[in-house]
């Protein structure tokens, strides 16, 4: 797999929680990666991204202030920092490579209610 995402679990409304993806050193030197989420009877939305050069990133109104999205250029991983999580957070998380059309398998994010 190119793309690998980890850090999925159980956390409290109000927690925090951070996922990384792992892409393949090609891929975090040269794209934008981006994080989605597709929650139980929901299309796939986007929740933030981030360009390879790790000066511009976008989020989605619904985790704006709450989410961080960031790289870590030594370790080449993506991050997606969750606090104040809330129940409606529940979701697989995706991390996407948009110019190549390029899912990882997800990892999954419960936020007990």
């Amino acid at each position: 797999a190119q793309v690998v995402e980890s850090g999925g679990g159980l956390v409290q409304p109000g927690g925090s929680l951070r996922l990384s993806c792992a892409p393949s050193e090609y891929i975090f030197n040269s794209y934008g990666i981006s994080w989605h989420r597709q929650a139980p009877g929901k299309e796939r939305e986007l929740v933030a991204t981030i360009n390879s050069a790790s000066n511009s990133t976008y989020y989605a109104d619904s985790v704006k202030g709450r989410f961080t999205i960031s790289r870590d250029n030594g370790k080449k991983m993506v991050y997606l920092q969750m606090n104040r999580v809330r129940p409606e957070d529940t979701a697989v998380y995706y991390c996407y490579v948009p110019y190549l059309e390029l899912w990882g398998q997800g990892t999954q994010v419960t936020v007990l209610s």
